[in-house]
């Protein structure tokens, strides 16, 4: 497997050593991130080419502490550049946790290292005084070596708990995100074959997870790998899905049941209303299972909740998508289909694919689009003072507009925008004027110059303002 992306957290992490070389303290980091985002594949890879001593301890599931620390011993002696002393200090396991970051800071205290904890919140829940023992060991000895000590989590609702303000390690441990791939990381693991179009079209698709994208990589077109993966009911596209709800939510099934109401919409987006008349309940038992479970998914940043650009958070107009590019994918074109891929009938699978393709990726791509569009925002002209980028819609849901920049004081409208993504008919007249109606109706917007986004790009005797197009807008996410 080749190793792509990640430089912008490569560099990070090289600055963070530099500095802890430099003045001989350590730093402690909190890594979160999803399950199969490449967390542990970025860490290896970083610990390795660093040519620092090393320790990289992967927590066992379900483990007791003896058994941890077990491992740790046995963790130690893999690195291709071993902590100091590291023979001599672990001829024996620890006796617990104390006794293990005891040595650690032993190993550490004059040359400097990189100690990693991977999976640390099954390492935490086998021994609630971990934490505590870490922040003991931290203030005493370790903070005063040259170590960047590394936690690492997939349970990122846990991983954001552990520097809040009542848990031990706040105000001591730094907190990062890694990320699944962005657009133009899929087009670096395309490679020089790949262009802008199917870059934005992998990023839909696999949702940035590098295991997908790599899967993508081999395959000649998007149609040909969707086609292909909807062929064996023990994919990678086909089997994710299900292992990441498995690990997130293994007792949750009224939030499942929400996720799948939710993905199972034509075009991945939903209202309340939509969601409740989607599941078996009905009245008031339906209205507050989802009210609970859309909290839960929101909290855990599965769901997003949006609102039209200028309304308050607890607007009623509230729409709701799964955040995850993939799993929405997923559900939409792959969970209804399980049955039929298991029974050797892929070709209903494909064949609703092909169906329902086209109009669920023109929704689901403006999320992205209206993202590089805020990225890009301080080069394009009249953007200066944007704001977060978004959409408008009324409450009939007659008008609506897929791309509006506010200024960040919100008192105008900086540009509006419509996003036509099709490769093959051209942004037309009609659509460019039905995009200046926005003007009278979206707050602050009767000046906004108007943009166009359409991979055939524009019509004959059509200006707009501005026109964006696909290799624009993965610019946006350059160096």
């Amino acid at each position: 497997m080749g190793f792509y992306g990640r430089q912008r957290t490569l560099a990070d992490l090289e600055r963070r050593t530099l500095r802890i070389r430099e003045s001989g303290t350590g730093q402690l980091l909190a890594v979160r991130g999803r399950r199969q985002v490449g967390k542990s594949r970025l860490f290896t890879r970083f610990v390795e080419q660093s040519g620092l001593p090393y320790l990289y301890f992967s927590a066992v599931k379900n483990a007791p502490p003896a058994t941890q620390l077990q491992a740790l011993t046995a963790e130690l002696h893999t690195s291709t550049t071993p902590l100091a002393d590291a023979d001599s200090l672990f001829s024996a396991p620890p006796s617990d946790w104390r006794d293990a970051l005891g040595r650690i800071a032993v190993a550490c205290r004059s040359t400097p290292s990189v100690v990693v904890i991977d999976e640390f919140p099954w390492a935490a829940g086998a021994d609630p005084t971990l934490e505590g023992q870490l922040q003991n060991a931290w203030d005493r000895r370790l903070e005063s070596t040259p170590v960047l000590f590394v936690l690492i989590g997939s349970d990122v609702g846990m991983m954001e708990r552990l520097t809040e303000h009542d848990r031990p390690l706040y105000g001591r441990a730094r907190s990062t995100t890694v990320a699944p791939f962005d657009p133009a990381e899929c087009a670096e693991a395309l490679g020089s074959g790949g262009n802008p179009l199917a870059a934005f079209d992998t990023a839909l698709i696999t949702g940035g997870y590098p295991r997908l994208v790599l899967d993508r990589a081999r395959a000649h077109s998007t149609r040909a790998f969707v086609h292909e993966q909807l062929g064996d009911e023990n994919s990678d596209l086909a089997v994710m899905g299900q292992r990441s709800l498995d690990a997130e939510f293994p007792d949750a099934q009224q939030a499942r049941r929400v996720l799948s109401a939710m993905g199972g919409a034509d075009i991945g987006v939903s209202t309340f209303t939509q969601v409740v008349g989607r599941l078996p309940e009905e009245g008031g038992t339906a209205h507050t299972a989802v009210t609970r479970a859309i909290k839960m998914l929101a909290d855990k940043g599965v769901v997003s909740v949006d609102v039209p650009v200028g309304a308050p958070a607890n607007s009623r107009l509230r729409r709701y998508r799964i955040d995850d590019p993939y799993l929405r994918f997923w559900f939409r074109f792959v969970e209804e289909q399980q049955a039929h891929i298991a029974r050797g009938r892929p070709d209903i699978a494909r064949a609703a694919f092909d169906r329902g393709w086209p109009s669920w990726r023109g929704r689901a791509v403006e999320p992205l689009i209206q993202e590089a569009v805020y990225r890009l925002s301080p080069e394009l002209p009249g953007l200066e003072d944007a704001g977060r980028v978004g959409s408008w819609w009324n409450r009939g849901n007659s008008q609506e507009y897929d791309i509006v920049v506010p200024a960040a004081s919100g008192k105008r409208t900086l540009l509006l925008g419509s996003v036509k993504w099709r490769e093959t008919k051209r942004f037309s007249d009609r659509e460019l004027s039905h995009l200046a109606e926005a003007r009278s109706a979206v707050p602050g917007a009767s000046a906004a110059p108007l943009l166009a986004v359409c991979p055939a790009g524009v019509a004959d005797g059509v200006h707009p303002d501005l026109t964006l197009t696909p290799a624009d807008l993965l610019g946006a996410w350059g160096a």
